[in-house]
């Protein structure tokens, strides 16, 4: 089967049918694969794990680098294409990419992770690179263009927010370049961009407690409107034997800045100052 194979003509080959509740779109454009494959950076010995494969054209393309790459699929149409398929090299396990252990999957302590996400899952998939930071060397996702601008959008940025912050105390966040809609079958109604995670070899500031600095980080912007010092307080159990502007003090952080104005460097120094506080 030729790769040059279009998703319209794979479909109907096999009967099917984009499944528009699961966010079906299937990207073709060899030009765009080819910038995706660049963008990963990968090795031959390198493994990587492509979440929601679909119909295989990014995974042969991947495969042809050399790397062993583990395809994690759970819609069973798609699992039959691929193994019709019958790629060398490739690794087909059924599950829901939104809950995989990334080094289980891969057999590896970690690997390279990519895959065109659907819209509805992007959240859950980043959580839990955020959750595996140490199984994610790299990871190159397609997103909603809108999600990809606040993934990288930088401290002072309407667009910066929790994940933000979040990705960047363990990963350098990249907007790597725009997909149009109608490079994708059938095109959504929105433009997608490509996301490059790359892990940094140690946390861009250090924290005691990484579940604390995402609680003291969601409070921040749970009140994007209100000032630092206010946002924090609303969180009454986060808050609690805490004296929140002594710890602001601690910082040399004006209590009457907004959340969208600190660098993740000056939430790691909140958390910090909050763990001498408890």
């Amino acid at each position: 089967m030729s790769a040059s194979r279009s998703p319209a003509e794979l479909l109907r080959e096999h009967g099917l049918k984009p499944k528009k509740s699961w966010g079906q779109n299937f990207l073709e454009d060899e030009s765009v694969l080819e910038r995706l494959v660049e963008a990963m950076a990968v090795e031959a010995s390198d493994t990587v794990v492509e979440l929601g494969p679909g119909l295989g054209h990014l995974t042969r393309a991947l495969l042809a680098t050399g790397a062993k790459v583990v395809a994690v699929e759970r819609d069973r149409d798609m699992v039959r294409v691929l193994k019709n398929l019958a790629l060398p090299g490739l690794t087909i396990v059924e599950g829901n990419a939104a809950h995989v252990r990334f080094d289980e999957a891969a057999g590896v302590a970690e690997c390279v992770v990519v895959g065109n996400l659907p819209y509805h899952l992007s959240s859950s998939i980043l959580f839990e690179v955020l959750e595996q930071p140490a199984s994610v060397k790299r990871a190159v996702f397609t997103l909603q263009k809108e999600v990809v601008e606040r993934l990288a959008a930088p401290p002072g940025n309407r667009d910066y927010g929790i994940l933000s912050v979040l990705l960047g105390l363990r990963f350098k966040v990249e907007n790597c370049f725009l997909v149009p809609a109608h490079l994708f079958h059938p095109p959504p109604k929105v433009d997608s961009a490509v996301v490059r995670l790359t892990r940094l070899p140690v946390p861009r500031a250090p924290v005691n407690d990484e579940a604390r600095f995402r609680k003291i980080v969601k409070a921040a912007f749970a009140q994007r409107r209100k000032t630092l010092s206010n946002s924090l307080r609303s969180d009454k159990a986060l808050c609690e034997g805490v004296d929140v502007k002594a710890v602001l003090a601690a910082c040399a952080i004006d209590e009457k800045r907004r959340a969208e104005t600190l660098s993740v460097e000056e939430f790691a120094a909140l958390e910090r100052a909050w763990f001498f506080q408890r």
